[in-house]
């Protein structure tokens, strides 16, 4: 099968390799479809090496059609059309998939939509619920608010009846949250959030999801209300946070949860996949939340999908089709 390669130089090259083999409980997929993420682009620079034993592929995410199932696989079927994580191998025309973590693709979604899903929407599920025990009618904060977590934990966090406010990079990105549902958008090149929250959302927010890091912690801390959670998910403003307000900690009750969902457990997976399909996948199933595909590209063109990705300037999604 063709798959996309990273040489010496970090360039991303097409090359050939065996189909995997699965073992009893995984399925073989066909690829139609790859979702693009930040992970891929820290593997390229030899920053984020795939779990011991996964594939070295590049890529978490992928919607295709079944085309093999192990001895032990009874409820997925040659044909079904389905999307999932991997904990790599997507960047390929098959890829072997825990039949744990696969998930059937609605009948109105196209293959690009489905390689939309899993990654952000199980990403937002895990920061919002399972870390943050978001309630009904809590107000969520949230960074990035125009990117593929963003999007999808706006549309959640709404249909639970929250207050959602995103932080976002330009009146577009801003427009297109909105647009979603979120209440307000702040654009941080314009408006300070402490500054802006202290005026508009004195009392603070309940949840804050954030993929920034850095100096952002302590202006998480200032805008949290108390009881708040707060769950970093990655560190795209730096790893180190200076001067602490352990004060405001305390005064507060504030709890910082940090996490990644790739180097997760199987079982763990498993079991994220199951609460977030009992609590969602109906609304996925009637259009009330859907994956926001910002840009399709052919796998040709994935150097391109990585550097939109790394300018920022995506809304939603980068896919990649593969032909």
């Amino acid at each position: 099968m063709k798959y996309i390669a990273v040489n010496k130089q970090q360039q991303l090259i097409f090359s050939v390799v065996e189909r995997p083999i699965i073992t009893a409980s995984q399925c073989l997929i066909q690829i139609h479809a790859i979702g693009v993420n930040r992970a891929d682009i820290l593997q390229r620079q030899g920053k984020y090496p795939p779990p011991v034993g996964e594939s070295l592929i590049l890529g978490l995410e992928v919607c295709g059609e079944i085309v093999a199932c192990g001895d032990n696989v009874k409820n997925r079927h040659v044909g079904d059309k389905v999307f999932g994580l991997v904990a790599g191998g997507g960047y390929a025309q098959y890829a072997a998939i825990n039949v744990d973590h696969i998930m059937t693709l609605p009948k109105h979604f196209s293959f690009a939509q489905g390689a939309a899903i899993a990654e952000v929407f199980l990403t937002a599920y895990q920061s919002l619920f399972t870390l943050a025990h978001l309630q009904n009618q809590q107000s969520v904060l949230i960074h990035a608010g125009a990117s593929g977590v963003g999007t999808a934990a706006i549309q959640l966090a709404k249909a639970q009846q929250c207050y959602v406010t995103v932080t976002v990079s330009s009146e577009e990105k801003a427009q297109a949250c909105i647009a979603l549902g979120a209440d307000a958008a702040i654009n941080y090149n314009k408006t300070d959030f402490v500054t802006w929250t202290k005026e508009h959302h004195p009392q603070g927010f309940d949840v804050i999801v954030d993929v920034v890091a850095g100096e952002y912690l302590n202006k998480n801390i200032k805008v949290a209300a108390l009881d708040a959670r707060i769950v970093i998910l990655a560190l795209l403003g730096g790893r180190f946070s200076k001067e602490v307000d352990i004060a405001k900690l305390l005064m507060k009750r504030i709890s910082i949860k940090a996490s990644t969902l790739r180097n997760r457990s199987d079982d763990y997976k498993t079991q994220l996949i199951t609460d977030f399909s009992n609590d969602f996948s109906q609304l996925l199933e009637n259009g009330t939340i859907k994956p926001v595909v910002g840009k399709t590209f052919s796998w040709q063109e994935a150097e391109q999908a990585h550097q939109l990705m790394l300018a920022n300037a995506n809304i939603g999604k980068i896919v990649l089709t593969v032909d």
